[in-house]
C-alpha cells in the first residue's frame, strides 16, 4: 500500500485494550488486585485500580468526562467499525487500510495508566509493589502478542516495562523482544522512586536495549500519580493537555541527553513521542547554552554538546497538522522526526491524518523521511 506514492509507518498508533485484560492475563498470584477498565462510552479508556481511577480526571478532582464526550461525539461514527469488533487486531488493520498506513507500532491506551503510580517503596500503600508492577507489564505484553497475531509484519509491538524494579524490566525487555519480536519498550516520562532517567540505577535497562538493538520510547498518558506535567491546570482539560503531553517527553529528553546516558550507551536510540517536534530547536538550543555558559559542564561533563546527542540518538514525532514542523527542519534537518496518528484518541485526525500531513509545507523528500525512513531507523527496521 502507498498513500499518494508515500509509504507510511505510524510510529505511535494506539490500541484499545479490553476492559478485562488484566482479569484474563494477569498472573493468578496478583489477579485479585487486577485493574479494571471502565465502559462509559465508545472510546472510553479509563482504568480503575483498587476501585479508584488510575487516570485521575483532574488534579483538583475535576471530572473531564463531559468535556471529552462532547469533544469526541461528532467523530464517533468514524470508529464504529472498530467498536463493533471490540477494537481487535482485525479492526486495527482495517483502520490502517482506511488511513493509508502500511506498518504501525502499537502503543496502549488503558495501559498508559496501568503503571502511573509510584513504587510502594517510596509512597507506601498508595503505590505499586514492584512485583505487581512487573506482573501488570507482563500481562499487557502477553495480551498485545495475541492482539497483533492477525498480521505480525504490519502490527508491531512496543512492550510495556515497569521501572519500579529494574531487574524485572530488563528481563521483560528481553522476553518481549526475543520471544515476541516487539520492536521497542515504552516508559511513562514521570519519575518512579524520584529517580531521574539519567540515574545509573537504570543503566542495566539502557544496556539491554542497546544490546538488543531496540529503542526506549517515552510516551505520556493522561494525568497520573507520577510527575505532574500539567502544571496544575486540572480544572481545564484544554490547558492541562497543552502542557502534559509535551513537557513529559521534554523532561525525559533533557535527562537522557544532559545526564550523559548517551555517553555511556552510544548506540542506544530513544524516542520522545506524542509531544510534537517543533519544541526541539528551542529546547536543544537552551540546553546547549546552559551546558556551555551556565553550569552544565561543571556538573556533568559530556563528550559532545547536548544537541549532538539529539541528532545522533534521538527521535521526536510530528503530528498530522503540525504546521511549525518546517521550523524544526530549518534547524535540525529532517532525519530525526517520525510521523504518528494517535489513533483512536480524542485528538486523532483519523481517517484523514495522512492527508492532512501531506498538506504541510514540507518537501516531498522530507515527507518521505517523516512517513517512513526515520520511523524505520527509530525501530531498527529495514528502510
Amino acid at each position: 500500500m502507498a498513500k499518494h506514492g508515500f509509504r507510511v509507518m505510524d510510529s505511535d498508533m494506539h490500541v484499545v485494550e479490553p476492559a478485562d485484560l488484566w482479569q484474563r492475563y494477569l498472573d493468578p498470584a496478583w489477579r485479585g488486585s487486577a485493574p479494571v477498565g471502565t465502559r462509559t462510552g465508545p472510546r472510553d479508556i479509563g482504568l480503575l485500580l483498587r476501585g479508584a481511577p488510575v487516570n485521575r480526571p483532574g488534579h483538583g478532582g475535576e471530572d473531564w468526562s463531559r468535556v471529552l464526550d462532547a469533544h469526541m461525539k461528532p467523530r464517533n461514527a468514524d470508529y464504529a467499525f472498530a467498536e463493533r469488533r471490540g477494537w481487535d487486531g482485525v479492526s486495527q488493520l482495517e483502520a490502517m487500510e482506511r488511513e493509508g498506513i502500511d506498518v504501525a507500532v502499537c502503543f496502549p491506551s488503558r495501559g498508559l495508566f496501568a503503571l502511573g503510580l509510584d513504587s510502594a517503596e517510596t509512597v507506601g500503600e498508595a503505590g505499586l509493589e514492584p512485583g505487581f508492577a512487573a506482573a501488570l507489564a507482563r500481562a499487557y505484553n502477553d495480551w498485545l502478542h495475541d492482539f497483533v497475531a492477525p498480521d505480525r509484519e504490519r502490527l508491531l509491538g512496543a512492550a510495556m516495562v515497569a521501572p519500579h524494579d529494574v531487574a524485572s524490566a530488563v528481563a521483560e525487555t528481553r522476553r518481549a523482544v526475543v520471544a515476541f519480536g516487539f520492536k521497542a519498550i515504552f516508559l511513562l516520562p514521570g519519575r518512579v522512586n524520584r529517580r531521574p532517567w539519567h540515574d545509573r540505577h537504570y543503566d542495566p535497562l539502557w544496556g539491554e536495549c542497546e544490546r538488543l538493538g531496540i529503542p526506549v520510547v517515552f510516551h505520556g498518558g493522561g494525568p497520573d500519580f507520577l510527575t505532574e506535567f500539567g502544571l496544575g491546570f486540572g480544572e481545564s482539560l484544554m490547558m492541562w493537555h497543552t502542557f502534559s503531553h509535551c513537557l513529559g517527553p521534554m523532561a525525559a529528553l533533557v535527562s537522557m541527553v544532559g545526564g550523559g546516558v548517551f555517553d555511556r550507551f552510544p548506540r542506544l536510540r530513544a524516542g520522545f513521542l506524542e509531544g510534537n517536534c517543533s519544541w526541539a530547536p528551542w529546547l536543544l538550543h537552551r540546553l546547549d547554552d546552559h551546558y556551555e555558559d551556565y553550569v552544565g559542564r561543571h556538573e556533568i561533563e559530556l563528550a559532545h554538546r547536548p544537541s549532538a546527542y539529539f541528532r545522533r540518538n534521538c527521535f521526536v514525532s510530528v503530528e498530522a497538522d503540525e504546521a511549525p514542523a518546517d521550523l524544526y527542519v530549518q534547524t535540525f534537518g529532517d532525519d530525526n522526526v517520525a510521523f504518528s496518528t494517535d489513533y483512536p484518541h480524542p485528538d486523532a485526525k483519523f481517517p484523514h491524518a495522512v492527508e492532512r500531513f501531506l498538506g504541510l509545507p514540507l518537501s516531498d523528500e522530507t515527507k518521505r523521511k517523516f512517513l517512513w525512513t526515520n520511523c524505520a531507523r527509530l525501530y531498527g527496521l529495514a528502510e
